[in-house]
């Protein structure tokens, strides 16, 4: 261990920490400003008014949008703020519309991250609170988000879903809500408004004009009168957003419990080993080996981690722990270059016949319990060769993502370093479902490595320029290969992952107790309903 590591480490936090303090500012000073100017909070004001005093905000997705859409001027957080936190101590999903990034309206990933929030929802039986204040569809960009499965029409699917299992949802409307946005507080449980200042309606009075003539002014159109006087569509107005929010807060405090899962939590022990030495323990450089185990044991409660086949399947660690007092199963990529029970030398990262094998069994041992699953992932992927082939190693894989894809505890998973190819599949990915998925500022997602990858990139496009009749020169290759591996590596960075929400978020080191325990809280809610099965797979 040496300080080298922890400088690296250090300066890349720092980093992440003033891209975060830019992207809170939303849209930008000026357009902040106008928001107060009206007489109105901007996004994290208005959460930050609901929820309980002396609580956090739990953001999740607060670098969504991060360096997309250059050409429309950004859309900083997605355009969307959201993540979980108490209000009249109920643990709830909260989504608010920046009114600040292009008057809330909708880019492809903000219908993303509002899908993901309703996602959280439903998988852990949460209320969820909207905040609208949207100009709805982004048109510029209209076939991206309108007419898909997975665009903005889902969200009013996914209201009559969670309507049906009787997840309450509240919306309070705290400035416009227009066209296909409209439907959202209808399909709410209940519907807030603020006197001059919300409006819903179907299309506004310069396209109510077009198309049928008509003079209005929006209040008149479909303002809080309007709608709670008039049509019926809203069930309470207000005169400030504060009034708004706190009937909110009022509403919440009355609903009645729910039955838990009923996760074993006892009293939370802070690890015996200090938890800041994880960066000295990390290595900088993403190709050097590490022991997981000293990282496993800065996370659990009194450094205490009960390993499952210690000396079988080295290349992945098996264990029983507490996090926060809650019992947990964890499954880790260990980075050491170790010795299998036959004496042969494994390569810390991939995963071996024996790894797989041993980790199917622990996941399946750990649906049996009713334990949650942890996964941190530090992957290159899966053994190959002949001796892998012929030994099964496929077979072996496929048994591993058929109990991770089956499990019914809750997973979490943190992306510690890299997290390439199939074995970002078998330690429960992003295509896995697990409940929540973070990565440290480490990160790096990608189905293989940078070095190979620009290899075998370059290898195929000097193929096809030979096949035309073309030589490159030596120094013609290089240049080639230079700019493949920028490119490459640039898709292979936790912000932009982050971006494109294949993680949660990105998170410090020394926030995944909290994170992790926070998960498992918010799952507890949801009472796990069917039996664990597998299916069919080669044994």
């Amino acid at each position: 261990m040496t300080n080298t590591n922890q400088e690296a480490h250090e300066k890349l936090l720092s980093e992440k920490k003033r891209l975060l303090e830019t992207i809170k500012l939303g849209g930008g000073l000026k357009n902040i400003q106008k928001q107060h100017e009206r007489g109105k909070l901007i996004a994290r004001e208005r959460i930050d008014y609901l929820i309980d005093d002396n609580t956090d905000f739990f953001e999740i997705g607060a670098f969504v949008g991060h360096d997309m859409y250059p050409e429309h001027g950004g859309c900083p957080a997605g355009g969307t703020v959201g993540g979980l936190g108490y209000i009249s101590g109920r643990l709830c999903v909260i989504v608010a519309n920046d009114q600040t990034v292009k008057a809330g309206a909708y880019f492809p990933i903000t219908g993303k991250k509002n899908l993901r929030f309703q996602e959280i929802a439903m998988q852990n039986h949460l209320p969820i609170i909207y905040l609208v204040d949207s100009a709805g569809v982004f048109l510029p960009m209209q076939d991206e988000i309108f007419p898909d499965r997975e665009h903005f029409g889902r969200v009013f699917y996914n209201n009559s879903l969670m309507s049906g299992m009787g997840i309450t949802q509240i919306a309070a409307v705290l400035g416009s809500c227009v066209a296909g946005g409209a439907y959202l507080p209808i399909m709410s449980d209940e519907t807030l408004m603020v006197e001059g200042q919300s409006s819903i309606f179907l299309a506004g009075p310069y396209l109510v004009k077009a198309a049928v003539g008509e003079d209005i002014d929006a209040e008149t159109l479909g303002g809080a009168a309007t709608h709670t006087e008039i049509s019926g569509i809203a069930d309470y107005k207000f005169k400030t957003e504060q009034e708004c929010l706190d009937q909110v807060k009022r509403t919440i405090s009355k609903l009645g419990k729910k039955t838990m899962a009923g996760f074993d939590r006892i009293e939370p022990l802070l690890p015996t080993k200090n938890a800041s030495e994880i960066l000295e323990i990390l290595p900088a450089l993403r190709t050097k080996p590490y022991n997981m185990l000293e990282i496993i044991e800065r996370l659990v409660d009194n450094s205490e981690f009960d390993e499952f086949k210690k000396d079988y399947g080295k290349t992945i660690i098996c264990g029983y722990a507490r996090i926060d007092g809650w019992a947990v199963g964890i499954v880790a990529n260990q980075r050491m270059v170790v010795k299998s029970a036959k004496g042969e030398v494994q390569i810390g990262g991939v995963i071996y016949n024996d790894s797989a094998d041993k980790a199917a069994r622990f996941v399946m041992n750990c649906n049996q319990k009713k334990i949650p699953l942890v996964f941190l992932q530090d992957v290159t992927g899966f053994m190959v060769g002949s001796r892998s082939e012929h030994s099964g190693i496929t077979k072996d894989g496929a048994k591993m993502v058929n109990a991770v894809s089956n499990s019914i505890v809750p997973k979490f998973t943190i992306i510690i370093g890299n997290s390439y190819g199939a074995g970002n599949y078998a330690m429960c990915g992003k295509a896995y479902n697990p409940h929540f998925i973070y990565t440290w500022h480490s990160g790096k997602i990608a189905v293989m490595g940078g070095e190979q990858a620009a290899k075998t990139l370059l290898q195929t496009q000097v193929g096809s320029m030979k096949a035309k009749g073309k030589e490159l020169t030596k120094e013609e290759e290089d240049d080639i290969l230079q700019q493949i591996t920028e490119r490459y590596n640039a898709q292979t960075t936790p912000y932009y992952a982050a971006a494109r929400l294949w993680v949660d978020e990105i998170i410090d080191p020394a926030d995944t107790r909290k994170v992790i325990s926070k998960g498992i809280e918010a799952a507890n809610h949801a009472p796990i309903e069917r039996d664990f099965r597998t299916g069919v797979f080669q044994v």
